[in-house]
């Protein structure tokens, strides 16, 4: 990828100019834990000034970038950056801890990260994705293919949210998926083998063409799981 990197940030140098302060790579990417065909190479742009001028400008590149298949990057300005350490303490609790400094300056240094907020965001993502589930579930419930595939697609979006409770609670979460997600489990008091089985099945350990039965057994365990996770987060201070 270094040599995406390099073609991509000369094409912003060459559209952002002196306005371009910061290209940081942020999440699994920056940990070693990428995973082809599963995992994004996130990027944060940072610039000094944002106008529609600005965005317009950077369609050439970014058109460029996504057409390689990555994810259009975040754009913020850095004074944005350093006001919204209240905003989203979780995303940026995430990208503070797992970045790498591609161009320019690093300005996720400068940002000050309240967690007075981290507890509602928390308990907000937390259902919001349970929801989710819930919701798509109904669709494949019959499938055990495909609800296998929705269990594999979720836990990164629940490993991502268990990280951030384990910093609530004090602790300094690990960066793998799979000690988040043993960790949770024993910080919240249940055994957790659905986690580690959802997991499996998103890094293709064990086969995604389980059988109807299967599939919703193991379902109702994951989501019970959960469950006890947001319980707890309910409780934190």
């Amino acid at each position: 990828m270094k040599q995406h990197f390099e073609d991509f940030i000369e094409d912003l140098k060459k559209t952002h100019g002196d306005n371009l302060r910061s290209v940081i790579l942020y999440g699994s990417a920056a940990t070693g834990e990428f995973k082809p065909f599963e995992s994004n190479y996130n990027l944060l742009v940072a610039l000094e000034r944002i106008t529609p001028e600005d965005l317009r400008n950077s369609h050439s590149a970014v058109r460029e970038w996504v057409r390689l298949g990555h994810p259009v990057p975040t754009y913020f300005t850095v004074d944005e950056l350093i006001d919204s350490g209240d905003v989203f303490p979780i995303e940026l609790h995430f990208m503070e801890r797992a970045r790498k400094v591609l161009y320019g300056e690093d300005v996720l240094a400068h940002v000050e990260i309240s967690d007075e907020n981290l507890r509602h965001q928390l308990e907000y993502e937390l259902r919001s994705n349970l929801l989710r589930l819930r919701k798509r579930y109904i669709e494949v419930s019959t499938d055990g293919e495909r609800l296998g595939d929705l269990m594999g697609a979720s836990i990164a979006s629940f490993a991502a949210d268990f990280r951030a409770m384990l910093l609530l609670r004090g602790a300094e979460p690990p960066v793998s998926k799979r000690e988040i997600l043993r960790e949770t489990a024993s910080a919240v008091g249940i055994e957790g083998g659905s986690f580690e089985k959802v997991l499996a099945i998103r890094e293709n350990e064990a086969k995604q063409k389980m059988d109807v039965i299967a599939a919703n057994e193991l379902f109702a365990e994951y989501l019970e799981d959960i469950e006890s996770v947001i319980a707890a987060v309910n409780v934190l201070e």
